[in-house]
């Protein structure tokens, strides 16, 4: 199963801290193209609220396209990309009701599923988290700011933690 997903690992990016994947992408997968994809988006509109898709900025796409060879030839694309996270991918499958969509958003939502339990799966890091937050705890009594902020910090990190192995590429 792994080997089946690792094309699409490759092609889920991070951009403004969310898990996406580009249009042109989807439309790749799909076996659509990127044109049709949109205008099918665009007929159904209500269903992709700002959560589930939105446009790159310029500056976005740029780092993207600089990042990614295979997005060099989109470089000159009149307009702008649209970015779907899990949920707009998720809703893509009602849009493009076709039997490569269904089987291609099974997959999409596996690797989806796979790099939440792999951010999850660090028990190591978690535990040890939750340690120094009931060290640092024991001192907060003194009303001490910054001991506040880093157990903000911390509960931040366990709620969000941090990504430690990178899959695809980042505008961060």
């Amino acid at each position: 199963m792994t080997n089946e997903l690792t094309p699409i690992q490759n092609r889920v990016y991070a951009i403004r801290g969310k898990r996406v994947m580009l249009d042109s992408d989807l439309a790749y997968l799909y076996e659509v193209e990127a044109k049709r994809l949109n205008e099918a988006v665009k007929r159904n509109l209500k269903r992709f609220p700002d959560d589930f898709m939105f446009q790159l900025s310029k500056d976005e796409f740029d780092k993207v396209v600089a990042n990614c060879d295979h997005l060099q030839k989109l470089k000159y694309r009149p307009t702008l990309p649209y970015a779907f996270t899990e949920q707009g991918v998720a809703m893509l499958a009602a849009v493009l009701n076709s039997q490569k969509a269904i089987d291609v958003n099974i997959q999409i939502m596996r690797v989806f599923i796979q790099l939440r339990n792999y951010a999850l799966s660090d028990e190591t890091i978690t535990e040890q988290i939750a340690e120094l937050r009931k060290l640092l705890m024991l001192y907060i009594e003194k009303n001490d700011k910054r001991v506040n902020d880093i157990i903000i910090a911390l509960n931040n990190l366990i709620v969000q933690p941090k990504e430690t192995k990178k899959i695809g590429f980042r505008t961060d």
